[in-house]
């Protein structure tokens, strides 16, 4: 392992990371910058539990290599919101009791938030797949499909 100094903007900070500039993001957020949102499920990208936005997309931080987000802004579940002033996803699915054991939602909320962003008015369909590919294991389905129709109204409504 070759240990460089790759400079990361992380929830609008910038952080000077000492590491091999293969490591997983999902390491470097959470045991370099104790950033416990992402989560670690599967380790092979494919559970969603570690997403994150990278430059506004929805990201499996767990394969992408730390040399890859150099220049990128990086935003984790705790860059979207505080406890009194949460994003509107947040607030949603706070709202609606979309959680049952809390493993799958960084990766829910953070998607939800990426559709959100490149289409404030999404369909039941476009929903439906931009949620695809996250493995919830304890049915919330239900109250987080709300909390997403709900973020979506709120988001239309600040606009107008």
């Amino acid at each position: 392992m070759t240990q460089t100094t790759i400079r990361l903007t992380v929830n609008g900070g910038i952080h000077d990371i000492s590491a091999d500039p293969e490591t997983a993001l999902l390491y470097v957020l959470r045991n370099d910058l104790e950033l416990n949102g992402p989560k670690y499920g599967c380790g092979l990208g494919e559970c969603g539990a570690c997403a994150v936005l990278i430059d506004g997309v929805a990201a499996r931080s767990c394969v992408i290599p730390i040399d890859g987000c150099v220049g990128r802004a990086i935003l984790t579940l705790e860059g979207l919101g505080s406890r009194d002033h949460p994003d509107p996803v947040q607030d949603a699915f706070i709202r609606e009791q979309a959680a049952q054991c809390g493993y799958c939602l960084n990766g829910m909320i953070i998607s939800t938030k990426a559709l959100l962003l490149r289409n404030p008015d999404p369909s039941e369909a476009e929903i439906e797949e931009a949620l695809r590919y996250h493995l919830c294991r304890c049915g919330a389905h239900i109250e987080i499909m709300r909390a997403v129709r709900r973020a979506a109204g709120r988001l239309i409504e600040a606009q107008d």
